[in-house]
């Protein structure tokens, strides 16, 4: 150990450059602490907010309310998306407990047996309650020799129509989403009227969009989120494309706890975010007209004739439309379906969109789509804590 009195002899002769650099450290330190806050308080100005708000739906599942909040929608029908689920509104698939509304997905084959979903002998399957107005949605034939099948899996679709819907506001929904290969759980909006002409013309809202396949699948699983807008003068001319975004969890996956899935809309933006403001999805300013946005072709093929691509949106409100009408809410845990949102090729997907015979190909791939599905109803289910919706006052 050292004794006696140490030298210093650089307090003898001091460096002036040493000390120009401490100065200029710090002022350079301070110069990023002010420019961060001063781009902290300038985004924070910028950010758009709604005004003033109202309650007018807050459900938090003390009941399941079917006569004044929700409908169920019972059918076959694909939902367009030719989807392989039937909804159904048996308490197998959407049920209250312990606060949480449970939305289910389960085999058929557990109801009516796997072979007569594959039709082997013929099967005819009618679906109780249903509410579809076209009576073919309502029941199916399987055959084994024509290669139809019963839909392999029953979950569950609910919305508000009727009861509850916004034009301008805020939705809330606090939810944990189901894993296993090939789900489809959804939270999101439709037009109340369709004053601009049938989907995508109208529009549609999705607060969230996710796959429950796990992390590894390549086309974003279960640890992405999506939210988007779909608006278009056709089907097949959608510009959701260019109205999308997703937030990732590198941590977890967002069926591992509850998160808070939300929509802020007013006339000047509109905002999808998961948890907060910073983690947002989307997040798009109407500075422009949709069509305009779109950058749709001039000219259109309209079965063997050629047309002008129409402008639905032409009598709407200005950079708005078609997001400027009332709509209601849907919540839904979907399984496969031919529409894209599974790409062809990705994961060992069981069936291929242009198959006339997907349906068929996925039921025949019942073991092994279902051993990915958790047997803990927990882990299966989309499990909605809360929904809450206000409206501009």
């Amino acid at each position: 150990m050292l004794t006696g009195p140490i030298e210093k002899p650089w307090l003898a002769n001091k460096d002036k450059r040493l000390g120009l650099s401490n100065v200029l450290v710090y002022f350079i330190a301070f110069l990023g602490i002010a420019g961060g806050a001063v781009r902290c308080f300038f985004t924070w100005k910028s950010t758009e907010r709604l005004g003033n708000l109202c309650l007018v739906m807050e459900d938090t599942f003390d009941t399941f309310d079917t006569a004044n909040t929700w409908n169920h929608e019972v059918t076959m029908s694909g939902f367009g998306n030719q989807e392989f689920e039937m909804t159904t509104a048996s308490s197998n698939n959407s049920f209250v407990q312990d606060g949480k509304l449970f939305l289910v997905p389960t085999l058929t084959s557990d109801v009516i047996g796997y072979d007569n979903v594959l039709g082997s002998p013929p099967f005819t399957f009618n679906l109780t309650g249903c509410t579809d107005a076209n009576a073919t949605n309502c029941g199916a034939v399987s055959n084994a020799t024509a290669e139809t099948v019963i839909p392999p899996v029953m979950s569950a679709r609910i919305n508000t129509l009727g009861h509850h819907a916004i034009k301008y506001g805020r939705v809330e929904i606090s939810a944990k989403l189901p894993r296993g290969d090939w789900l489809w759980p959804a939270l999101w909006m439709l037009p109340v009227d369709d004053a601009y002409g049938p989907w995508p013309r109208s529009g549609e809202i999705d607060i969230m969009e996710a796959r429950g396949n796990g992390p590894e699948y390549p086309a974003q699983g279960v640890d992405y989120v999506r939210g988007s807008l779909n608006w278009g003068p056709f089907s097949w001319l959608n510009g959701v494309s260019k109205t999308f975004g997703w937030w990732t969890n590198r941590r977890k996956t967002f069926a591992d706890g509850f998160h808070t899935y939300a929509l802020e809309w007013n006339d000047r933006f509109l905002r999808i975010y998961v948890d907060s403001r910073l983690t947002y999805m989307l997040n798009l300013k109407f500075n422009e007209p949709f069509f305009q946005r779109g950058g749709f072709p001039t000219v259109v093929q309209n079965g063997t004739d050629f047309i002008q691509t129409p402008n639905p949106w032409s009598n709407g409100t200005k950079n708005v439309a078609p997001f400027d009408q009332r709509f209601y809410l849907i919540m839904n845990v979907a399984v496969g379906g031919t529409n894209g949102w599974f790409p062809d090729g990705a994961g060992g997907k069981p069936w291929l969109d242009g198959s006339l015979t997907a349906t068929t190909d996925f039921a025949k791939k019942q073991s092994d789509w279902y051993a990915t599905w958790p047997q803990n109803v927990d882990d299966r289910a989309m499990v909605v804590d809360s929904v809450k919706m206000w409206e501009l006052c």
